[in-house]
């Protein structure tokens, strides 16, 4: 355990733990979009900024990702923290005015923003569905493309690889915009335009998993794809 101070409040942290996982502890409220509990931290959406002493200098920092020190000072709502988050929600909602998460952040940040809900559903590059493919699926159909040498792109972007994906739906589940669209029409399931053939539990008939993903969990298992082809409710 470490001993850090949170808003003037002495606290003890366990060793490697982030900031951010320290002030959801103390019940306080650092806005983000690109942070899940169950996920690894990314920093992408720069919204949950705090100051930082460690060494006799305020600095600012990401509390998502940044690792707790025996005698760091921490705040989190100073004139300087509450500028910056401001000012990144501002330009979030100046590349992405009509997405609702983005204008809620913003609203919650002194950002003015219009009344009427945002009908938008824009990638805002968070990162979530990414590591939730890799991290909790386990397949890693989507990769996160990044500017720097030796990538031919011009913006960053979320890639999706087809001969990868179970069609379990997971990146749809996490992702705060609705970009990723999950569509359920009959014995098919449709995401990022891949058509997924599902499977009728054999005892009440409804359609309740994708046959790849099925088949994947069997190979995983190594239990019989027979014994998975009964939904929840009827086990």
């Amino acid at each position: 355990m470490v001993t850090i101070v949170i808003d003037g409040r002495k606290v003890k942290a366990k060793e490697n733990s982030t900031i951010l996982e320290n002030t959801q502890e103390l019940n306080i409220d650092i806005p983000t979009l690109c942070f899940h509990n169950d996920l690894s931290s990314f920093g992408a959406c720069r919204l949950c900024m705090v100051e930082v002493n460690t060494n006799g200098k305020w600095q600012l920092a990401t509390s998502c990702n940044t690792p707790v020190e025996d005698g760091m000072e921490i705040r989190t709502d100073s004139d300087r923290v509450q500028e910056s988050r401001k000012l990144t929600a501002e330009l979030l909602y100046y590349k992405y005015p009509t997405t609702e998460a983005v204008r809620e952040v913003a609203r919650k940040l002194g950002v003015q923003t219009p009344e009427e809900k945002g009908e938008g559903h824009d990638c805002i590059l968070c990162g979530l569905c990414v590591r939730t493919c890799r991290e909790i699926v386990g397949v890693s159909a989507l990769t996160f493309q990044d500017r720097g040498r030796g990538r031919d792109i011009d913006e960053p972007k979320i890639e999706f690889d087809p001969n990868s994906c179970i069609g379990c739906g997971s990146c749809a589940y996490v992702c705060p915009t609705g970009y990723v669209q999950m569509e359920s029409v009959g014995d098919k399931r449709i995401i990022w335009n891949k058509v997924f053939n599902m499977v009728a539990c054999k005892v009440c008939g409804r359609f309740f998993a994708p046959e790849d993903q099925l088949k994947y969990i069997s190979k995983e298992t190594n239990v019989p794809f027979d014994k998975l082809t009964t939904c929840t409710n009827c086990r």
